[in-house]
């Protein structure tokens, strides 16, 4: 599986920004999909995740209410529009594919090994 991401920019706080993620690949078995970000200094953090299966969302409580994670399963794409942007937002952002055993991809209950891969990442700086 490999992952491109786009849309990193500078942008002024309060404003709004959408990184695209496409995956590409052996993409059947994936899980989950989901968001990271690396602030300079500090470890990756977990931002925001979408389940292949029920299409579920999950969020950090410091994105909640200003992010949404959306997905187009046809195009294998995952979205983050993010809304109200912090200097505190500042980051590289990574996409994240997982394929976990015991849960549903798009197209099957996955029995496989635990995989995980990475996208490259993309810059977002939130700045005045």
């Amino acid at each position: 599986v490999q992952l491109v991401e786009s849309g990193g920019d500078l942008v002024h706080p309060g404003g709004s920004l959408r990184l695209t993620c496409t995956a590409s690949g052996s993409t059947d078995g994936i899980t989950f999909m989901a968001w990271y970000r690396q602030a300079p200094g500090k470890e990756r953090e977990f931002v925001a995740a979408r389940f292949s299966g029920s299409g579920n969302a999950e969020y950090a409580d410091s994105v909640k209410g200003r992010f949404a994670v959306s997905r187009d399963k046809h195009e294998n794409t995952l979205y983050l529009q993010m809304n109200s942007l912090r200097p505190e937002d500042t980051a590289v952002y990574y996409c994240n594919a997982d394929m976990v055993p015991g849960y549903y991809s798009d197209r099957y209950f996955y029995t496989g090994p635990t995989l995980r891969y990475w996208g490259q990442g993309t810059q977002v700086t939130v700045s005045s």
